[in-house]
Protein backbone atom coordinates (compact mmCIF):
# COMPACT_ATOMS: atom_id res chain seq x y z
CA UNK A 1 0.00 0.00 0.00
CA UNK A 2 1.97 2.80 -0.83
CA UNK A 3 1.57 6.21 0.90
CA UNK A 4 2.64 9.75 -0.03
CA UNK A 5 5.57 11.54 1.62
CA UNK A 6 7.55 14.73 1.08
CA UNK A 7 11.16 14.37 0.79
CA UNK A 8 13.47 17.44 1.37
CA UNK A 9 16.52 16.63 -1.32
CA UNK A 10 19.13 18.88 -2.01
CA UNK A 11 16.62 21.49 -0.95
CA UNK A 12 14.36 21.03 -2.93
CA UNK A 13 10.78 19.78 -2.00
CA UNK A 14 9.90 16.31 -3.29
CA UNK A 15 6.12 14.50 -3.06
CA UNK A 16 6.95 11.37 -3.73
CA UNK A 17 4.45 7.80 -3.58
CA UNK A 18 5.99 5.00 -1.86
CA UNK A 19 5.65 1.55 -0.46
CA UNK A 20 6.51 1.00 2.97
CA UNK A 21 9.30 -1.05 2.12
CA UNK A 22 11.40 1.12 -0.18
CA UNK A 23 14.56 2.54 0.45
CA UNK A 24 15.89 5.68 0.21
CA UNK A 25 18.43 4.85 -2.74
CA UNK A 26 15.27 3.65 -4.76
CA UNK A 27 13.12 6.54 -4.59
CA UNK A 28 16.44 9.01 -5.18
CA UNK A 29 17.27 7.21 -8.15
CA UNK A 30 13.98 6.11 -9.87
CA UNK A 31 11.44 8.40 -8.69
CA UNK A 32 13.11 11.68 -8.32
CA UNK A 33 15.40 10.69 -10.99
CA UNK A 34 18.77 11.39 -8.92
CA UNK A 35 20.91 8.81 -10.60
CA UNK A 36 24.26 10.26 -9.59
CA UNK A 37 23.75 8.01 -5.78
CA UNK A 38 25.12 4.47 -7.11
CA UNK A 39 23.52 1.24 -6.25
CA UNK A 40 25.96 -1.32 -5.23
CA UNK A 41 25.61 -4.20 -2.77
CA UNK A 42 22.23 -3.27 -1.07
CA UNK A 43 23.54 -4.27 2.58
CA UNK A 44 25.65 -1.10 3.72
CA UNK A 45 28.80 -2.59 2.94
CA UNK A 46 30.07 -0.82 -0.38
CA UNK A 47 29.25 2.71 0.41
CA UNK A 48 28.52 3.90 -3.11
CA UNK A 49 24.66 4.69 -2.24
CA UNK A 50 26.12 6.96 0.38
CA UNK A 51 24.12 10.25 1.25
CA UNK A 52 24.12 12.90 3.38
CA UNK A 53 20.77 12.86 6.44
CA UNK A 54 20.93 15.83 7.86
CA UNK A 55 25.04 16.52 7.57
CA UNK A 56 25.46 12.87 8.33
CA UNK A 57 27.06 9.89 6.33
CA UNK A 58 24.78 7.08 5.16
CA UNK A 59 24.25 4.35 3.01
CA UNK A 60 20.51 5.53 1.26
CA UNK A 61 20.01 1.42 0.69
CA UNK A 62 19.51 0.78 4.51
CA UNK A 63 17.27 3.52 5.28
CA UNK A 64 13.77 3.44 4.33
CA UNK A 65 12.13 6.84 2.12
CA UNK A 66 9.60 7.21 4.70
CA UNK A 67 11.87 7.09 7.74
CA UNK A 68 13.70 10.43 5.67
CA UNK A 69 10.76 12.44 6.14
CA UNK A 70 11.34 16.39 6.88
CA UNK A 71 15.07 15.09 6.65
CA UNK A 72 17.71 17.53 5.09
CA UNK A 73 18.93 14.99 2.48
CA UNK A 74 22.30 15.83 0.10
CA UNK A 75 22.83 13.43 -2.81
CA UNK A 76 26.01 14.26 -5.18
CA UNK A 77 24.17 16.78 -7.41
CA UNK A 78 23.28 18.80 -4.49
CA UNK A 79 27.09 19.66 -3.45
CA UNK A 80 28.24 21.82 -6.50
CA UNK A 81 27.34 25.49 -5.72
CA UNK A 82 25.51 25.86 -9.55
CA UNK A 83 28.24 25.35 -11.66
CA UNK A 84 31.41 25.79 -9.12
CA UNK A 85 32.00 22.52 -7.98
CA UNK A 86 32.86 21.24 -3.87
CA UNK A 87 36.46 22.05 -2.80
CA UNK A 88 36.28 18.01 -2.63
CA UNK A 89 35.24 17.47 -6.21
CA UNK A 90 37.78 19.54 -7.49
CA UNK A 91 40.67 17.62 -5.40
CA UNK A 92 38.97 14.96 -6.93
CA UNK A 93 39.86 15.60 -10.16
CA UNK A 94 43.28 17.41 -9.43
CA UNK A 95 44.40 14.78 -7.64
CA UNK A 96 43.41 12.56 -9.75
CA UNK A 97 41.25 10.32 -7.30
CA UNK A 98 38.35 8.73 -9.53
CA UNK A 99 39.27 6.02 -12.56
CA UNK A 100 35.78 4.22 -13.45
CA UNK A 101 33.92 6.71 -10.99
CA UNK A 102 31.52 4.58 -9.52
CA UNK A 103 32.24 5.05 -5.72
CA UNK A 104 33.18 8.91 -6.44
CA UNK A 105 29.68 10.25 -4.88
CA UNK A 106 29.90 8.14 -2.27
CA UNK A 107 33.62 8.93 -1.09
CA UNK A 108 32.76 12.40 -2.14
CA UNK A 109 29.87 12.58 0.21
CA UNK A 110 31.38 10.87 3.04
CA UNK A 111 34.19 12.93 2.97
CA UNK A 112 32.55 15.86 3.09
CA UNK A 113 30.50 14.37 6.33
CA UNK A 114 34.41 14.16 7.76
CA UNK A 115 35.34 17.49 7.07
CA UNK A 116 32.20 19.21 8.60
CA UNK A 117 33.00 17.27 11.36
CA UNK A 118 36.75 17.09 11.81
CA UNK A 119 38.31 19.99 9.07
CA UNK A 120 42.30 19.16 10.81
CA UNK A 121 42.19 15.52 10.23
CA UNK A 122 45.00 13.38 10.64
CA UNK A 123 46.06 10.91 7.55
CA UNK A 124 44.90 7.72 10.03
CA UNK A 125 41.41 9.70 10.40
CA UNK A 126 41.05 10.30 6.60
CA UNK A 127 41.30 6.58 6.63
CA UNK A 128 38.89 5.63 9.01
CA UNK A 129 36.85 7.73 7.74
CA UNK A 130 36.02 6.48 3.96
CA UNK A 131 36.54 3.29 5.21
CA UNK A 132 33.01 2.59 4.74
CA UNK A 133 33.08 3.09 0.68
CA UNK A 134 34.97 0.64 -1.35
CA UNK A 135 36.96 1.67 -4.45
CA UNK A 136 38.02 -0.93 -6.31
CA UNK A 137 40.19 1.12 -9.33
CA UNK A 138 42.66 3.68 -7.46
CA UNK A 139 43.92 1.75 -4.58
CA UNK A 140 42.84 4.76 -2.26
CA UNK A 141 46.25 6.48 -2.09
CA UNK A 142 44.44 9.36 -4.48
CA UNK A 143 41.65 9.55 -2.78
CA UNK A 144 43.76 10.05 0.59
CA UNK A 145 45.32 13.00 -1.00
CA UNK A 146 42.67 14.91 -2.83
CA UNK A 147 40.77 14.73 1.30
CA UNK A 148 44.14 15.97 2.93
CA UNK A 149 44.28 18.35 0.21
CA UNK A 150 41.15 20.11 0.94
CA UNK A 151 41.53 19.98 4.44
CA UNK A 152 44.70 21.57 4.46
CA UNK A 153 43.23 24.37 2.04
CA UNK A 154 45.30 23.32 -1.25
Amino acid sequence: MKQEIELIVNGDIYQVMVKPSETLLEVLRNKIGLTGTKRGCDVGDCGACTVLIDGKSVPSCLVLAIAARGKEITTIEGVADGENLHPLQKAFMKYGAMQCGFCTPGMILAAKAFLDENPNPTEQEIKEAISGNLCRCTGYTKIIEAIKAVAEGK
